[in-house]
């Protein structure tokens, strides 16, 4: 979408936005109407409109200096999410207010009609309960600390993700083989590089035989890497390091002065990822041996639904031992959901990223739910089709919403073991 397109859609939700900012404002002297103090009784409901109104200014002027060729910078990350706070918090009080005002419109209806019917020079409308205000104030506060606490502490509380998975034909060797999972980096969005620091250390705490990265290394440019080099070259395993690329890494969302300077960008973001210590798969494989047996890791590029679809599984497979013991390496779940899972090639696990989990939602006692979900089928987790498995990790980073609720950044520790007969 180009920039006017943006700004349009932007302007929209603004004043959808103030529209609730007059709303918020009544619900807010109903709330102080019996305060002694008069002060107090200016300064909340108007403090409240002066801080939500800046905040939707803000929201605008920071992206009338958004550029499309560069896409969006931790800065505009943040004032989204600062709007995006107040927005959802406003739309909390706005929801309850409105109940209540549906509520006492209607018994005002029906002390109008029931008691008057001979007169129609007097309604009987009650007024706006105190208690409805306190109500909307106490479920609102919900959303306002869960962003903010998403904002600040959230999108850097890494969690790990341990799961073992048996298999009958795994190699003897291989028995407790150990894999570290990350995904969905997004380098361009980070803005406390300590906090970051321990997520890397975290992941290599785990001391795995293997470690691989599964896409969207960057948001959109080659650059967005580089100052964290040194940081994610930490990550190293016995047996290597190994990373495919994503929907974000090839450039596509953002604009280029000529196809010549995108290509150039990816030739360049590959480069890094050897500066990194990975050895970037593309549509290829590659044999880890251990004591003498192998396993086949095989990489592919992007491949999703909806999304850019460069990936070839069969020039991928080619070569690869039918009976071999096989490990993919592929961004998003779409593509395991409509080639993978039932290809003849028999692919034990793929590992993939992609949806984020979107950043917010439940996961509590066997319960998950995600917005996510109604775009994906399987967005998070192990996922078993006939002992086909897939395992989609929630990402390490965060992208546009500067922030995680519910769905923490994750580091996945993924053990390989032989069923015992």
């Amino acid at each position: 979408m180009h920039r006017g397109g943006f700004l349009n859609i932007f302007l929209i939700i603004a004043a959808i936005s103030l529209l609730f900012d007059w709303y918020v404002f009544n619900g807010l002297k109903t709330f102080t109407s019996d305060w002694q103090s008069r002060r107090s009784r200016q300064v909340v409901p108007w403090g409240f409109l002066v801080i939500s109104v800046g905040v939707t200014a803000a929201f605008l002027l920071g992206f009338g200096s958004y550029s499309t060729a560069k896409g969006m910078t931790p800065f505009h990350e943040w004032m989204l999410s600062l709007f995006l706070t107040f927005f959802f918090t406003k739309l909390i009080f706005v929801l309850i207010l409105f109940l209540g005002d549906v509520g006492r419109s209607a018994v005002g209806i029906f002390n109008t009609v029931a008691k008057h019917k001979d007169s129609v020079s007097h309604t009987y409308f009650p007024a706006r309960r105190k208690f409805i205000s306190e109500l909307a104030i106490l479920l609102a506060a919900f959303p306002f600390f869960g962003f903010f606490y998403a904002m600040f502490r959230g999108k850097y509380d890494y969690k790990v993700h341990r799961q073992t998975i048996y298999y009958d034909d795994l190699p003897d060797a291989f028995d407790g083989f150990t894999i570290t999972q990350l995904s969905d980096i997004h380098s361009g969005s980070f803005d406390n590089v300590a906090a970051m620091q321990r997520g890397i250390d975290l992941a290599q705490s785990q001391k795995s035989d293997l470690f691989v990265f599964t896409g969207d290394l960057v948001n959109n440019a080659a650059w967005e890497i580089e100052q964290y080099i040194p940081n994610f070259s930490q990550l190293r395993a016995p047996y290597g390091q190994f990373s495919i690329l994503g929907n974000h890494d090839y450039g596509g969302y953002i604009q280029w002065d000529s196809e010549a300077e995108k290509a150039a960008n990816l030739d360049k973001l590959k480069q890094h990822h050897k500066d990194l210590g990975y050895r970037l798969l593309l549509d290829e494989n590659l044999e880890i041996e251990k004591d003498g047996q192998k396993i086949s890791l095989i990489g592919v590029q992007n491949w999703g639904h909806g999304f850019i679809k460069i990936g070839d599984l069969g020039k991928a497979l080619k070569g690869v031992d039918p009976k071999a013991f096989k490990i993919l390496l592929s961004h998003d779940p779409s593509h395991w959901e409509e080639q993978v899972r039932y290809n003849p090639a028999n692919i034990h696990l793929t590992l993939s990223g992609h949806t984020h989990g979107a950043q917010f939602g439940v996961e509590v006692a066997g319960f998950r739910w995600s917005p996510v979900q109604y775009r994906y089928l399987d967005w998070a987790g192990l996922v078993n089709e006939k002992d086909r498995y897939l395992y989609v990790n929630r990402g390490f980073g965060f992208l546009a919403f500067s922030g995680r609720l519910g769905i923490w950044p994750e580091i996945t520790v993924i053990t390989l073991r032989k069923k015992v007969a």
